[in-house]
This record gives C-alpha cells, sequence and structure tokens, in this order.
C-alpha cells in the first residue's frame, strides 16, 4: 500500500509542466529555488494526498499488528510499534522524534528509488 502514496506523488510530479521549470531555469534561477518556487507548490496536492494515504494505511496496519503479533521487542517490533511505546515511555519523546525522522528518510529514499526506476524504464522504451 506504500505503493499508493508513492505513486499519487510521483503523479503529481509527473504531471508538473516542465517548460515552466525550464522558463524558470532560462531566467537564472537556481535548481534549488526552481524546486522550492515551482515544482513543490505544484506537487503539493499530491504530496498532501500520498501523506494522507500512507497515514491511512499506517493506522491500520497498526491495529492488525498489535492485536495479532503483539509487540515483543527484538522479536515482532514494528516501527509503528517502536513510535507507540516510546510515546507511552516517559522522556521518549525524543526517541519517537528520532525514529519519525527515519521513517521520513527512508519514504523520501523509497520515493526516490521510485522515480529513478520509472525514469529508466521510460530511456529504455523510448518515451
Amino acid at each position: 500500500m506504500l505503493f499508493r502514496s508513492v505513486r499519487a506523488i510521483r503523479l503529481s510530479i509527473e504531471a508538473v509542466d516542465r517548460k515552466l521549470e525550464t522558463a524558470a531555469r532560462t531566467l537564472g534561477a537556481s535548481r534549488a529555488n526552481v524546486f522550492l518556487t515551482i515544482t513543490l507548490p505544484l506537487i503539493l496536492p499530491g504530496v498532501v494526498a500520498g501523506a494522507m494515504l500512507a497515514f491511512a494505511r499506517s493506522l491500520g496496519e497498526f491495529g492488525a499488528t498489535i492485536t495479532f503479533v503483539s509487540n515483543i521487542p527484538g522479536e515482532t517490533r514494528t516501527l509503528p510499534l517502536a513510535l507507540y511505546s516510546l510515546i507511552q515511555t516517559p522522556g521518549g519523546e525524543a526517541g519517537a522524534f528520532r525514529l519519525v525522522v527515519l521513517s521520513v528518510l527512508l519514504s523520501l529514499a523509497a520515493l526516490g528509488l521510485s522515480e529513478a526506476l520509472a525514469r529508466r524504464l521510460r530511456a529504455r522504451s523510448g518515451d
């Protein structure tokens, strides 16, 4: 189901008119500036939709995991269960924040890998 989240973001990235980005680059904008001022605002609805899909899926996954597998440290602990345990522990907010940052980085890596593979497949097929 992570695929649906990544797909929502990827489709919004593909829908961005590259001519807008090219025009900004020809007018002297840096790549980072083009991304922050043109690309990001245009893909923001897709990013929000992907985040909502991922959040909804994680809630369902959390319930099934904690109900059927339990929460045994070192054996059946998943990222959502580790977050849950840390949030329930006094002073565990810092550890929970680190896990949230890790999960966001993993999601961005998955998105980047998906985009790279999609570009490679498009290049092979001649599109």
